[in-house]
């Protein structure tokens, strides 16, 4: 599950392997066997993938079927209007 959801945030995104790589400072072998599911994340690199992709570690791992926006840090009129946003493409 983990490997699967790493992929499909990444290409969400359109970032290539070799990108996620770079932005997360490890090997793209390392991405590619994390999506494979030969080898799994450290738990400090865990927190790193949900940062970069905005979801929970649950999300990540299979816990949870709803991706939940990680907000934290943001300043609370961007929270607002992160909150605006959802709710005008939920109404359409």
């Amino acid at each position: 599950m983990l490997g699967q959801r790493i992929c499909e945030l990444r290409a969400h995104l359109g970032w290539s392997q070799v990108e996620l790589s770079r932005r997360l400072r490890v090997s793209k072998q390392t991405v590619s066997n994390w999506e494979n599911d030969n080898i799994q994340p450290s738990i400090e690199m865990l927190v790193r993938l949900s940062k970069i992709f905005g979801v929970t570690t649950d999300y990540l791992l299979g816990l949870e079927d709803v991706p939940r926006l990680n907000v934290e840090g943001l300043p609370q009129n961007v929270v607002a209007h992160l909150a605006l946003l959802i709710e005008d493409y939920r109404s359409k």
